[in-house]
């Protein structure tokens, strides 16, 4: 398609185009937090490319920041770290490379800003990409966290110290008994659900919910969870890796408690 532009995302034009998918920004508070979130990390770095179509408006977007401030529990210092990729919110923007354009322009960013590197967290699973795509991009996978996240690189400097997961599992060890809720700005899908999975827990399994705010890059590299940004802990075991809907937290904690 002709009518496709990729463009950067900045402090000043970020309200005008939104973030995945959420445009109103007196509606939505969680994209109120992104701005503010973006406005702090974008001189740190961070950058947001966003695809946009002439006539089908926002349909994709790539995320990265430098490794030092990834918000994934990762050691990617010296590497630009990709946080999130998507095509397509409508299905004829699938499938025409526009996400292999998005990483080769990051790509090429990353080695004029003289980065060892990329690195990204993939999963099967939802709210993150597939491998396959960096794989085709010669990346290559160097850590693997539970249940099915895997760290992949692509190295411009062979000889530097590669990026790896920080001790999740020691991290997970703080959080042995009670229900707690991790988030941070850096997704705006965290907020969606929380209150009423807080309210839902005292109600049904009379359980009061902890809700942990990760204010900052620190807070989520030490995350138990390889999503980093969002995570549900009951008993010392991560029963969320993802954001989820009250449903669904309801029918994993039927099977945890009754």
């Amino acid at each position: 398609m002709n009518d496709i532009e990729i463009i950067d995302l900045t402090p000043e034009n970020i309200s005008e185009y939104g973030v995945c998918g959420y445009k109103d920004v007196k509606k939505h508070l969680e994209l109120r937090n992104k701005i503010d979130w973006f406005k702090e990390y974008y001189p740190k770095g961070l950058r947001i490319k966003a695809l946009i179509s002439e006539k089908g408006g926002y349909q994709g977007m790539l995320e990265y920041i430098p490794g030092k401030y990834a918000h994934r529990p990762v050691d990617a210092d010296g590497y630009m770290f990709i946080h999130c990729i998507f095509v397509g919110f409508k299905k004829e923007f699938k499938g025409k490379g526009y996400a292999s354009l998005m990483i080769d322009e990051c790509i090429k960013e990353a080695k004029n800003e003289g980065m060892h590197g990329l690195a990204v967290v993939t999963r099967k699973g939802s709210f993150m990409v597939k491998k396959e795509i960096f794989l085709k991009k010669d990346f290559t996978v160097v850590d693997k966290a539970k249940p099915d996240f895997e760290l992949l690189v692509l190295k411009f400097n062979e000889d530097a110290p590669g990026p790896e997961f920080k001790d999740m599992e020691k991290v997970l060890e703080n959080y042995k008994e009670g229900l707690y809720i991790m988030r941070s700005a850096q997704c705006p899908y965290t907020e969606k659900n929380v209150n009423a999975i807080i309210g839902t827990a005292k109600d049904e399994f009379g359980l009061d919910a902890r809700l942990i705010d990760l204010e900052d890059s620190d807070a989520v590299q030490n995350s138990p969870c390889a999503f980093g940004t969002f995570c549900i802990i009951y008993d010392g075991e991560v029963i969320s890796h993802h954001p989820i809907s009250n449903k669904r937290f309801v029918n994993i904690m039927n099977k945890k408690i009754k």
